[in-house]
């Protein structure tokens, strides 16, 4: 008897099931099924992606409906498009013996009147993302009072993407009486709330832990500065020829330009982001999967529904500012079964958040160091000697042998190894023999350390900041990256914050005279030594300046900015690159993404973002932050800041 037939599935999804090949159910399968088919319950699942979540939901809705009946009985809830089409093609597969059953696919960017009409043709199953969803049930296209099962999948990601409104209004025209199924990676405090409001007195299964990683995943980290975190992917990429990974960064802005930088340099790469289209995205993933692109650039929310098998490794190319996203990231290896090993590209500002997810996921990090070139090398060449070695002969080749051996009679057999290894060996010798060591040692990461001074700000809490949009603004104003402000600590009427020794003339000289909505902003070094401590003078002062309030909208000035700030994609450690500049926008920089003069690799297959990245108008961060007036006395561009919290993908 079939394992899958043990836990009381009907023959017909049975005979899916042995099509497929699956022939062990998963961990959250074996709990979740016969739970599920036994009697009309909710349910709260967590288990990590990949664990086989979507069969575990899947069958038993297809074994309780009615396929006789169009009435909508099941609703599937999804983050994203990609998602929502994976689930819709694998129900479609679980129920292909289900004469009759129609399963539809709802979410934006297609045709909505095409999928109004594909469920008036009666649909037992509709899988959705909110938004759309959302706004179908706003036009009367579509009715789910009768519905006697409901699936959240992905909740905890679903409520970070903001969609907590939106799931509220649907559930809100769906039976009180209904099966509520919640399935998810993790368990936050959001996910909890939704499950109590929604549900009642559900079953709750867990597979591995709450927040925990998968088990069969390897953590490394490795220490870096910030300017060199482009080179450290590069060389982690050299130093794995058969890399097939997904490499995460923050923002949309982020992705593409590591993308073309990745492309530009040689590498197989694309990026996925929300900017594009529906048909690049679908070009970008096919590629993926048929392993013509090994890395994939993407954003966290874009990366939602990625279901590949084989992928080696997970970069964190930047770390999420929501810590328990890495749990998400990280599932995307070791599926299946299969070992995989997920990296962190670390820098000082994001030393702490490594063992903040050591917590979550309850397992440690292995500090690693970033491979030399020499160490590279190596590497490359046995795996040309191995390549070669498994490359079966193709007899084709037989009648040019003589002219060939014509050619290379002179040479011994140890002096044609020799040669034919030189071509591989001497590319990455020449590339590497001056490259520097790019490893930061633990001891030179502590954000205590003599390089760095403390900042005192008159702003804070009382002027809408928190540790986040202060960041942002100051990260905007004073043109650094994101890892060269750290310590940020916001009190109700001022805030400190860190920088290293090296940018503290930009500091002080910026903020000499330096008005926002016409109040002034000053700031001085603190002799606080990073616990928010301060003399009483020094509060009172900050405190009696009074506060200005930051509007929502998208930010002005980013055209002003200084472009001729150098991309921590540059310096001497590049194949193929010199002297790059910021592709952060502006036109004294030359881009990657520019025209048609792009050195190797050619376009991504995802395209350019549609802004292109010359989207100087707007900040990296977001779409929410200050509209106001900047004045300095000094002759240089006053940029644009931002507040509120940010908006992702």
């Amino acid at each position: 008897m079939s394992k899958f037939a043990e836990l009381g599935l009907e023959e017909n999804l049975l005979k899916a099931i042995e099509d497929m090949g699956f022939t062990t159910p998963s961990d959250v399968q074996e709990k979740a099924i016969p739970v599920l088919l036994e009697k009309d319950t909710d349910m709260v699942s967590l288990a990590q992606t990949g664990t086989g979540k979507t069969a575990a939901f899947g069958f038993p809705m297809l074994q309780k409906i009615d396929i006789g009946s169009r009435t909508t009985q099941g609703l599937i809830l999804s983050p994203t498009r990609e998602l929502c089409l994976q689930i819709t093609n694998e129900i479609k597969n679980y129920g292909k013996y289900c004469k009759g059953l129609n399963v539809v696919a709802v979410y934006g960017g297609a045709s909505i009147t095409d999928q109004a009409r594909d469920i008036k043709k009666g649909a037992q199953i509709i899988v959705a993302t909110p938004g759309r969803m959302k706004d179908m049930i706003g036009r009367r296209m579509i009715d789910i009072s009768k519905i006697e099962y409901c699936v959240l999948d992905e909740a905890d990601e679903m409520l970070n993407m903001g969609f907590y409104e939106d799931i509220t209004e649907i559930l809100s025209y769906s039976p009180d009486d209904k099966s509520t199924w919640l399935f998810s990676a993790t368990m936050p405090r959001e996910v909890s709330n939704i499950a109590k409001k929604f549900m009642h007195d559900p079953v709750e299964i867990t597979v591995g832990g709450k927040n925990m990683g998968a088990e069969n995943v390897s953590h490394e980290y490795y220490l870096v500065n910030a300017r060199d975190r482009y080179n450290a992917l590069k060389r982690l990429a050299d130093a794995n020829p058969s890399i097939f990974s997904v490499i995460f960064c923050r923002t949309k802005r982020d992705t593409q330009k590591v993308a073309e930088l990745l492309i530009e340099d040689g590498y197989s790469a694309a990026a996925l982001h929300g900017d594009l289209s529906q048909n690049q995205r679908d070009l970008v993933m096919k590629s993926f999967r048929n392993r013509q692109i090994q890395m994939l650039v993407a954003t966290d929310v874009a990366a939602r529904g990625i279901d590949v098998d084989d992928i080696t490794h997970v970069i964190n190319y930047q770390l999420s500012d929501e810590i328990e996203t890495y749990t998400h990231r990280s599932g995307r290896t070791g599926r299946a079964g299969k070992t995989g090993i997920s990296i962190v590209i670390a820098s000082k500002s994001e030393s702490r958040k490594i063992h903040a997810i050591e917590k979550i996921i309850q397992k440690k990090f292995i500090l690693k160091e970033v491979p030399s070139g020499m160490e590279i090398c190596e590497v490359q060449l046995f795996h040309l000697a191995n390549k070669i070695k498994q490359t079966e002969i193709n007899h084709d080749i037989d009648a040019y042998l003589p002219n060939i051996n014509e050619v290379l009679e002179e040479f011994s057999k140890e002096e044609l190894i020799k040669k034919v290894f030189s071509v591989e060996f001497t590319r990455f010798y020449n590339y590497y023999k001056k490259a520097k060591d790019l490893n930061v040692s633990a001891g030179d990461m502590s954000e205590g350390s003599k390089d760095t001074v403390r900042y005192f700000i008159n702003i804070g809490g009382k002027d809408d900041f928190d540790w986040m949009s202060l960041k942002d603004f100051l990260k905007e104003m004073l043109h650094l990256d994101q890892d060269d402000l750290y310590k940020v600590d916001v009190k109700e009427s001022f805030s400190f914050f860190n920088t290293d020794t090296k940018h503290q003339e930009l500091v002080m000289d910026f903020f000499k005279d330096f008005e926002l909505e016409g109040r002034r902003v000053s700031v001085e070094i603190s002799k606080d030594t990073g616990r928010g401590k301060r003399s009483g003078r020094d509060r009172d002062r900050g405190g009696s300046r009074g506060g200005f309030k930051s509007r929502g909208g998208e930010r002005r000035g980013g055209g002003d900015r200084r472009d001729d700030r150098r991309s921590s994609g540059g310096g001497d450690d590049r194949r193929g690159g010199s002297d790059r500049r910021s592709s952060g926008g502006g036109d004294d920089r030359r881009s990657s993404g520019s025209g048609d003069d792009r050195r190797g690799g050619g376009r991504s297959d995802g395209g350019r973002s549609d802004r292109g990245s010359s989207d100087r108008g707007r900040s990296d961060s977001g779409n929410s932050g200050f509209k106001g007036r900047s004045r300095r006395s000094s002759d240089k561009p006053a940029g644009s800041g931002t507040g509120g919290r940010r908006r992702r993908d």
